[in-house]
């Protein structure tokens, strides 16, 4: 009997406990170091922070350029769908006049024509009165005739002008498509810019905003200077642009335009976005340039840094999504980003692509 009995088991001494719990704390402290390490977020520097909201920022103008570009197609596809439209309307009601006129023609033809002319010469009293009306009848065939074929030819051209309109449609449903994506694209790299500027302390914003603004002396003289600086600037030869007075009217313009909050897609008055500035500027010294920056930069003569005049376009970045107005003294106006306002900078704050001397 003894031998079918299960060994007693001996329960674990004091000193065991203690080895296992030892290890067993020592294991969970390992494995929470190790998830410390895969899982940390350390806070980023505020150079970091600076870095990635410029990059994001440059990429939201980049985006809000394409969305300009859409826009400008979009408005065009829209207007021209409007012309089709009311020229269809208007072919179409003198569609309609010239079938009616035909109607009308061929019901009193019908009423008046159904026996045969033999048949009419023989019963008619008067052979001098049916000649008459034979006449009058070979004439409203010739009528008939004619306004069977303007029909035909009205019918062609609304149905033409239809089949266009209806390929307007379809181009201008594609870019409101386009615009609604770029449009998106910029509204996520600015949520994407402020969530990286929250991580920011106070200080460190107020640092970043003082050090990105880039504002020199000259932004506050700037406005009641605007009058007396542009004169002086076209009396210089070297930097006379090719047509001073308008130059000086769109500097001007630009100078006014100092303080105004940058809102991107805005062509002002109120607010402007960098190229809507520019294009507003030249606009008021009755030159009409592209909405964006990269058919800017082709509406005028190119011109090389050293060669700068005031009023000259000056281009930034690789893919020209930044523009401002050349002042002299190696300054600019520009609406630089968003959240910031329309103001002075040096050239060299952004990264040089080109320049150009609208036409």
């Amino acid at each position: 009997m003894a031998s079918h009995r299960k060994p007693r088991q001996r329960p674990f001494s004091g000193g065991t406990v203690r080895t296992a719990a030892t290890l067993a704390l020592a294991g969970a402290a390992t494995a929470t170091a190790f998830e410390g390490t895969s899982q940390a977020d350390p806070r980023p520097t505020p150079a970091q922070v600076e870095a990635e909201v410029n990059r994001l920022y440059e990429e939201a103008e980049a985006a809000t350029e394409r969305y300009n570009g859409a826009k400008e197609q979009a408005d065009e596809a829209e207007r021209a769908l409007t012309g089709l439209r009311e020229e269809t309307a208007r072919r179409t009601d003198r569609l309609n006049t010239a079938r009616g006129a035909l109607g009308t023609l061929a019901a009193g033809q019908y009423r008046g024509g159904s026996l045969g002319t033999a048949v009419r010469l023989a019963l008619s009293s008067d052979p001098q009165e049916y000649l008459a009306q034979a006449a009058f009848i070979a004439r409203a065939g010739d009528r008939n005739a004619a306004g069977i074929t303007a029909v035909r030819r009205g019918l062609d051209e609304v149905g033409k002008l239809r089949t266009q309109a209806a390929g307007r449609v379809s181009e201008l449903r594609a870019k409101r498509d386009e615009l609604a994506g770029h449009k998106a694209e910029v509204q996520a790299k600015l949520a994407a810019a402020s969530r990286q500027l929250a991580r920011l302390s106070a200080e460190e914003r107020a640092a970043y905003e003082a050090r990105t603004a880039a504002v020199t002396a000259t932004a506050t003289a700037a406005p009641a200077a605007a009058s007396a600086a542009a004169p002086a600037r076209r009396a210089a030869p070297a930097q006379a642009p090719a047509d001073g007075s308008r130059a000086a009217r769109a500097v001007a313009f630009a100078y006014g335009a100092i303080g105004k909050p940058y809102v991107w897609g805005a062509t002002g008055p109120g607010s402007f976005d960098c190229s809507g500035l520019t294009q507003a500027a030249w606009r008021s010294a009755g030159v009409s340039l592209p909405r964006t920056t990269y058919t800017q930069i082709n509406a005028g003569r190119r011109v090389s840094r050293d060669q700068l005049a005031p009023g000259d376009l000056v281009f930034f970045y690789s893919g020209i999504t930044h523009v401002g107005m050349y002042i002299g003294n190696g300054q600019m106006i520009h609406a630089p980003r968003p959240g910031s306002t329309v103001r002075v900078a040096p050239l060299d704050s952004m990264p040089w692509a080109g320049a150009s001397r609208p036409a």
